[in-house]
């Protein structure tokens, strides 16, 4: 067992925070804490980790158990490299390997090669010591650097970059590559998905499932909840309790044990009923008083259920459009933005059309300006180039990520009736309610709130305006898992146009009945939710995979098969036709963006996927010659622990040598490899 943790209670003055909570954590197990906005679940992973103290109550782990936490507002601080502080993590396997290198020296010494007793003593040394090294993985350290920091989005960055001219949120995703970096047998993660695009987000999952330690996570992610945990932890009244399985599991799980328990209760409640029905009508009759009086007795020791409580309140709203808008909301043609600092715009060719009634995701990796993109929508920016038409009657409402449409100085009263001075007190307070805020929480002062507190007033506000088009930034940032559920229902009833960015794929597949991917060259069309997306994109590659393969087959250079070609050119269309054409916007291409449709973006979308597809080749040939060639350093350095060869010091020199001129070889395959992953 990694944790065990027995009747740990936390409270904040005399308000109660956690009661009694137990929990235990095996041996690579992935464990799920989930509960609403305030539960206590940072406070319990702040006391497991160490950082703040229960008043009662104990935890326990194993000696050699090393914990390693990352917290939400975990930002990694340092004056050093992006390199060097990975690096760092390895600082008693670098002494050791400059311990081998002056073994190695030591070895190669005419002095102590004379010296036969002196010879042997450091060649027993080199020996125990290469071994230990070879053990603890220090033979791997630059390829696990390289391939963590690539797998959480720095593939792009020099390796120079310095930690602290890096924004907030890399800097606690680079905290968070650290940590993978350390392998501690137990990872204590506080929503480590906030601040990770898509991608990211699908190696991460797929990095922790196969994570040699245990795992206790925090996260609003139910699609990230679902691919690791194989349990959860619910705090919920203060108090915890398990359920096996992850996140849908949970789900259904308490769903029928609050439908078992309500049969339970209510069945108790009919039965005392009869009971005293019958003590009633029995206790003052002289033939049947004393089995009334039995009865009473009977129903004074009966264990009464509790009733079961049932869900926590949750937040009650929809939003409704004031009016109908035009059957054609927006028309984009050949968008372009860029930052003033940059030469190379951001992204350019963006084509798109929004109509009446759609409900269209914008998903893209992050720093490729989707933000930016819906900012010029809105006019807060303005484009380089192309053409926006509005369609007639769109009133538009714009939901800011950053909630910087709040005034910090105003109440959460305030901040309502200012922006609908008209609207009667009761009726702003009505509202409030159905957004969880009641009482003097009305008067809580904007900065003074939570992150989804404060969500849940730019979405009170949103309501308000009932516009016909909603335009939102990461809506379910901050949000809880049930005030995600509310949206999600609100969202899905609503009437309007919605155009939205987010990167909570269990989102994506319950709202977006389209997909539009933003890339610097344009944006690609895809019918229905974010599964469909990628079975398109699956269909795609393999169509592209069959093309090439037919290619070599029929030997394509100068003069390739025309009915090959044809065939595989029906095929990208037959796909394209189920996807919005999976359309590439891009110069030349039709102002929906379904370039696929057109025969210049066909051989457009063909060339891109030619050079994507020529990238991966020689990516994995690159792999592939690495790793021949790190064998044979492996090899030579196996050779050197062998008795006969470190009793040789002709034969340490040679195999030294032969070292040194693979990890010369090795040098520019390395920069090859990463100049093809950026």
């Amino acid at each position: 067992m990694l944790l065990q943790v027995n009747q740990i209670n936390k409270s904040y003055g005399v308000k109660p925070i956690l009661s009694n909570i137990s929990l235990q954590i095996q041996e690579r197990e992935r464990i799920g804490l989930v509960g609403a906005n305030g539960a206590g679940k940072s406070t319990l992973l702040q006391i497991i980790a160490g950082h703040i103290s229960a008043d009662s109550g104990d935890i326990f782990k194993a000696k050699e158990t090393r914990v390693g936490y990352l917290s939400q507002t975990t930002g990694l601080q340092s004056d050093e490299t992006m390199w060097n502080e990975m690096m760092a993590v390895f600082a008693d396997l670098l002494e050791m390997e400059q311990a081998l290198r002056e073994l190695e020296r030591m070895m190669a010494d005419p002095g102590i090669q004379a010296d036969a007793k002196k010879y042997e003593d450091v060649m027993h040394r080199y020996s125990r010591l290469s071994e230990q090294f070879r053990e603890k993985r220090g033979y791997e350290i630059e390829a696990r650097v390289r391939g963590i920091l690539h797998g959480m989005g720095f593939g792009g960055f020099p390796p120079e970059t310095r930690i602290d001219t890096l924004s907030g949120g890399q800097k606690t995703r680079l905290a968070l590559a650290k940590l993978l970096l350390q392998e501690p047998e137990l990872l204590i993660l506080d929503e480590p998905t906030n601040h990770l695009d898509i991608e990211t987000l699908t190696w991460l999952e797929g990095y922790l499932r196969n994570y040699p330690g245990g795992i206790l996570v925090v996260s609003h992610d139910r699609y990230f909840l679902d691919a690791l945990v194989t349990g959860i932890y619910e705090i919920e009244r203060n108090v915890c309790k398990r359920y096996t399985g992850n996140y849908t599991r949970y789900v259904e799980l308490k769903a029928a044990d609050y439908e078992i328990a309500m049969k339970h209760y209510e069945k108790q409640q009919e039965e005392i009923a009869r009971m005293e029905v019958f003590i009633q009508k029995n206790i003052v009759r002289a033939t049947t008083t004393k089995r009334a009086q039995s009865r009473r007795k009977a129903l004074e020791r009966m264990d009464r259920l509790d009733k079961p409580q049932g869900e926590l309140k949750k937040a009650s709203f929809r939003f409704e459009a004031g009016r109908s808008s035009g059957k054609e909301v927006l028309h984009v043609k050949e968008l372009a933005v860029s930052f003033e600092e940059k030469t190379q715009p951001l992204f350019r060719h963006v084509s798109f059309e929004l109509r009446r009634g759609e409900t269209v995701a914008l998903i893209g990796p992050n720093g490729v300006g989707k933000s930016t993109l819906l900012k010029t929508l809105i006019g807060d920016r303005q484009p380089d180039a192309g053409t926006l038409l509005w369609g007639t009657h769109v009133d538009m409402a714009y939901y800011d990520q950053e909630q910087a449409g709040l005034n910090p100085r105003h109440t959460v009263l305030d901040e309502l009736w200012n922006a609908y001075p008209h609207m009667e007190e009761a009726r702003i307070r009505t509202v409030l309610g159905n957004f969880l805020f009641s009482g003097e929480d009305v008067f809580k002062p904007i900065d003074a709130l939570s992150g989804g507190e404060k969500a849940r007033v730019s979405l009170a506000k949103l309501m308000l305006q009932q516009a016909n088009l909603l335009i939102l930034d990461e809506p379910t940032n901050h949000l809880d898992l049930f005030s995600k559920e509310v949206l999600e229902s609100a969202l899905m009833d609503y009437d309007g146009t919605l155009l939205f960015i987010s990167h909570d794929r269990y989102f994506l597949n319950k709202i977006a009945e389209r997909i539009i991917e933003l890339s610097p060259d344009g944006v690609t069309n895809y019918l229905g939710n974010y599964d469909d997306y990628l079975e398109k994109k699956q269909e795609l590659a393999e169509i592209e995979a069959d093309r090439q393969g037919a290619g070599k087959a029929n030997g394509v250079g100068g003069g390739a098969s025309v009915g090959g070609v044809g065939g595989t050119a029906g095929k990208a269309g037959q796909a394209g036709a189920g996807a919005v054409g999976a359309g590439k916007s891009g110069e030349g291409g039709a102002g929906s963006g379904n370039a696929l449709s057109g025969s210049a973006g066909l051989a457009a979308d063909k060339q891109q996927k030619r050079e994507e597809r020529s990238r991966q080749r020689k990516l994995e040939q690159l792999e592939a010659d690495i790793a021949v060639l790190e064998g044979e350093v492996a090899a030579l350095e196996a050779e050197l622990l062998q008795p006969d060869v470190y009793n040789d010091y002709i034969a340490v020199q040679e195999r030294n040598q032969a070292i040194e001129e693979k990890k010369a070889a090795l040098a520019p395959l390395y920069e090859q490899w990463e100049a093809l992953l950026e």
